[in-house]
């Protein structure tokens, strides 16, 4: 009968190696996962920093047009910052937790993908 260490040895390396190759794996999916999130969370910033200029841009003269028609340049920007006033409080009061909802789910799937 042969040794039973013969054929105990084989099945230790081979585990030691399974186990190697494993903790690699999570270290590289680890690492795609990592880097897809933040690609995905830069570009999407850089997107909205340049959208946030734009309507920066555009209410300043949306705000100068309209305090021009009502004769007082401060009524503008009041008539302006009302209207966000407005759109900021249905947002709100209406659709925080679809807007949490919403970006919570699209962080989860894009760790889980």
């Amino acid at each position: 009968m042969e040794d039973p260490i013969k054929f105990i040895e084989p099945l230790v390396e081979r585990a030691e190696a399974y186990g190697r190759t494993s903790y690699e794996l999570l270290k590289l999916k680890t690492v795609d996962r990592t880097a897809s999130l933040t690609s995905s969370l830069a570009s999407r910033g850089l997107a909205i920093l340049f959208l946030s200029m734009f309507t920066v841009v555009a209410n300043i003269g949306i705000a100068l047009w309209l305090g021009e028609l009502l004769g007082k340049t401060y009524l503008g920007f009041f008539c302006v910052s009302a209207f966000y006033g407005i759109v900021g409080g249905i947002l709100y009061f209406f659709m925080h937790k679809r807007i949490k909802n919403y970006i919570s789910n699209s962080i989860i799937s894009q760790l889980l993908s």
